[in-house]
């Protein structure tokens, strides 16, 4: 019985498979942020080399973190490096590829005192400058996995047209 409700809610509320590329300075909370997504704890890191490729799956959204919504994550707390981090993303979003996509930035590590907030994150990294691009800053905290959450369901109202 339980097999067949699961394939009628499929059939419904089919899950929608968005591929995003996420990005940021080293130390941001990347890793991080992937793998509390992924497995709903804090996992040790180690700096990462290359790329890691998994899927998270949320609601009935199937994220693949690697291409199409880009997810830039800025350590809010490291206001020495914040101008690097802005000269990076704007090189990251001249690429033809990522033209058009849509662009959550997790303003992360708010766990922090001094942490930026929303507003100087938007500033500093000048994306009002960014035209027709759509954007979002949600703060976050990866490890307390505050803000995720509410900044993909940002990302798959952008891209798959419904929040989840």
């Amino acid at each position: 019985m339980g097999l067949i409700i699961s394939r009628i809610a499929k059939l419904f509320f089919p899950k929608s498979k968005v591929r995003i590329l996420m990005v940021g300075l080293d130390a941001s909370g990347k890793t991080t942020i992937l793998y509390k997504l992924k497995l709903g704890e804090t996992v040790t890191t180690t700096p990462t080399i290359g790329f890691n490729v998994e899927t998270v799956e949320y609601k009935n959204v199937s994220f693949s973190v690697w291409d199409v919504g880009l997810v830039f994550v800025v350590d809010s707390n490291d206001r020495e490096r914040i101008s690097e981090a802005r000269n990076e993303l704007h090189r990251i979003l001249t690429d033809n590829e990522l033209r058009d996509s849509a662009l959550l930035v997790f303003a992360n590590k708010q766990d922090f005192p001094d942490a930026m907030n929303t507003s100087e994150v938007a500033h500093k990294l000048g994306l009002h400058s960014l035209g027709h691009r759509q954007w979002f800053v949600q703060c976050s905290s990866a490890t307390s996995g505050e803000g995720l959450y509410e900044g993909l369901n940002w990302l798959s109202t952008i891209i798959v047209g419904k929040p989840v």
